[in-house]
């Protein structure tokens, strides 16, 4: 319909140029009275320009009369008459012209509004249009609105994942870089949970749908992308506060041009149609479209061109935010390391390394511990066919067993002390798991989170960037918490908080980042599901790795879809860039419209560089925005 509108304006504009020609010409052949040269420019002047008297006239009846038709509508009709007025020249041609080249401006502005949103949609373009649904045996290509939670469908090679679902049968690998800009596959199996939005690359997988498909990742991401320009940002919302007052103020400065001075002159029919037609140029190029159309715009093409690198921006205003954040405060599990345990040392004291491991596995072998988890993984042959018998859980110390007939404890120091066989202390951050062999001291081994590959090249960009405070709250011991800070180049870091701590840290981050007048803002980076409240509470709620998770994307201003804190740096630089260009239209608009304003105050500009004022300036700064998609 919006290219149909458009085609249909296109056709308006060429043949109102044609019938412009047309006139012109007939004027210079026939030498016609005024009212009759009048009637030749008139048809010229209603095709292009119906639609915007009518909307002036919509405009009065509802009380709300200071917008660019209005203006528009003024102007041009004033210069149709102006010529009838004592000692006024003619100005048909000049209104056509002002009218036509107007509904230029408002089409490149429609189509440059048309291709941006046509960008952004296809760039989220991830939610299908059908689904095969398996139903007593066989498939049916359905609507994906038509299955519910329970139901079971079949995704072939090639497939877009329509709905969220778990995997029952078959494995395959997932693209994924709809969601998160990244092109590497993600690997999936019985078990495995799959989002929407997703292709699938290789292999036939049934999967178990678990939301339905209004709820699904797919859907809620696309809403949330449609609807992220519902929140305005501060210079958006100043910009349409300025348009509200400055319009009335022109139209009443127009009003007392035209009359003014022509009262003060002595003589005021003489001069009045020269003072009416430089209030009319200042009518012309007094219109704050280029404001505010192209500064709306340039914020939804930045938020366009972040969905595109898997950053989901919720709003204009968490961009500009974003932008000008100066202190950044970031959880350490699940968002600065993984979240998972893995052995990074091992040092034996009576037995060598892979004995001491061997011992601590199958003690472990039975346990749900992340720790023991990790002492098996590293291990990696569970089964040698040593004989595990006796295992005895010791709340708050370890476990004990037999392993192939020795008396094996694996635990911490005050289970070494209950033993009686001393321990060695470790000067590694981390959980040192200690064991004993029937009673002697056999070593210990270091379990710790691991660190994000990108971490440490995320906190440097930061820095480059200009990020003035980094950050790290953590629930983790005082040890650990030193040791991943030194690691990645934290600037400070806070150990051992309770959730009710880490607010009271994110208070007075943000007492500092405000105070004294000073315009920084703090963004915290969590997982988004139980650091929800501090997420709410910073300037900017980052979620970290939160493709997938409903509690991420409901509680965060900024999701960032994969799991690499890199993208913060690269986030916080779209952001600049995108209130960058903004910035640039309106010095660009304000700087024009200014010099032109004067000119036209002293008679000095011609209509057609008030036109330029106007609408050549809004076709520049719309230039401009769109340049934020990219």
């Amino acid at each position: 319909m919006e290219e149909r509108e458009n085609r249909v304006k296109l056709a308006r504009i060429i043949t109102s140029a044609a019938l412009l020609v047309v006139a012109v010409l007939l004027r210079r052949g026939l030498a016609p009275a005024l009212w009759q040269e009048l009637l030749l420019f008139l048809p010229a002047y209603l095709v292009a320009g119906y639609d915007v008297l009518l909307e002036a006239l919509e405009c009065l009846r509802e009380g709300e009369a200071f917008d660019e038709d209005f203006l528009m509508a003024v102007a041009t009709i004033g210069a149709l008459v102006v010529g009838f007025l004592p000692g006024g020249t003619e100005q048909f041609a000049e209104a056509v012209f002002v009218m036509l080249f107007f509904q230029v401006g408002e089409l490149f502005e429609d189509v440059a509004s048309d291709r941006t949103r046509r960008s952004v949609t296809q760039l989220m373009d991830i939610r299908p249009d059908s689904a095969r649904l398996e139903r007593d045996g066989s498939l049916e290509v359905v609507s994906p609105g038509e299955v519910h939670v329970g139901d079971v469908v079949v995704l072939r090679p090639g497939d877009r994942v329509a709905l969220d679902g778990t995997v029952i049968e078959g494995s395959s690998s997932l693209d994924t870089v709809a969601l998160t800009g990244e092109s590497a596959p993600r690997d999936v199996r019985v078990g495995s949970d799959v989002i929407s939005g997703c292709v699938n690359e290789s292999g036939v997988l049934r999967v178990r749908v678990t939301k339905e498909f209004g709820e699904s990742t797919a859907s809620r991401i696309l809403d949330m992308v449609e609807g992220a320009n519902k929140s305005k940002s501060r210079s958006e919302s100043l910009i349409r506060r300025f348009a509200h007052v400055y319009t009335p103020i022109v139209v009443y400065a127009a009003l007392v041009l035209a009359v003014v001075p022509p009262i003060l002159s002595g003589d005021f029919m003489a001069s009045f149609s020269g003072w009416l037609i430089r209030a009319l140029t200042f009518l012309v190029v007094s219109c704050p479209c280029a404001l505010v159309i192209s500064v709306p715009l340039t914020f939804f093409g930045g938020i366009g061109g972040a969905s595109r690198r898997g950053i989901l921006i919720k709003g204009s205003n968490h961009l500009e935010a974003l932008a000008n954040a100066t202190v950044i405060a970031f959880d350490k599990t699940g968002t600065l390391t993984r979240g998972s345990f893995a052995v990074e040392a091992v040092h034996p004291s009576l037995i060598d390394e892979e004995e001491l491991l061997h011992l601590a596995a199958h003690v472990e072998s039975l346990s749900t511990h992340p720790i023991a988890s990790a002492l098996r993984d590293a291990y990696g042959s569970a089964d040698d066919g040593c004989e595990v018998s006796g295992i005895q859980e010791l709340a708050g110390r370890g476990i004990k067993a037999t392993v192939n007939g020795q008396e094996v404890a694996v635990g911490n120091e005050r289970l070494m002390d209950d033993i009686g066989c001393g321990f060695k202390p470790c000067s590694h951050a981390g959980t040192i798991v200690h064991v004993a062999l029937d009673g002697q001291y056999a070593g210990h081994i270091v379990v710790a989170d691991q660190v994000k590959e990108d971490a440490q090249r995320a906190i440097s960009a930061l820095h480059a960037i200009g990020v003035k405070r980094t950050v790290m709250l953590t629930g983790d011991q005082e040890k650990v918490a030193a040791d991943i800070a030194r690691r990645l180049g934290l600037g400070e870091h806070h150990a051992d908080l309770l959730p009710a701590d880490k607010l009271g840290h994110v208070e007075r981050l943000l007492a500092e980042a405000h105070g004294s007048g000073k315009r920084g803002s703090l963004a915290f980076v969590g997982d988004g599901i139980n650091d929800a409240p501090v997420l709410a509470r910073a300037d900017v709620g980052i979620a970290m790795g939160a493709m997938g998770s409903d509690a991420a994307i409901e509680a965060a201003d900024v999701v960032l879809m994969d799991d690499k804190p890199s993208r913060l740096a690269e986030a916080i630089g779209i952001s600049r860039r995108t209130l960058s260009i903004a910035r640039q239209n309106i010095a660009l608009a304000i700087a024009v419209k200014a010099a032109i304003l004067a000119l036209a105050a002293l008679g000095v500009a011609p209509m057609w560089l008030a036109v330029f004022g106007d609408t050549g300036v809004m076709v520049l700064c719309v230039l401009n925005a769109a340049r934020a998609m990219r």
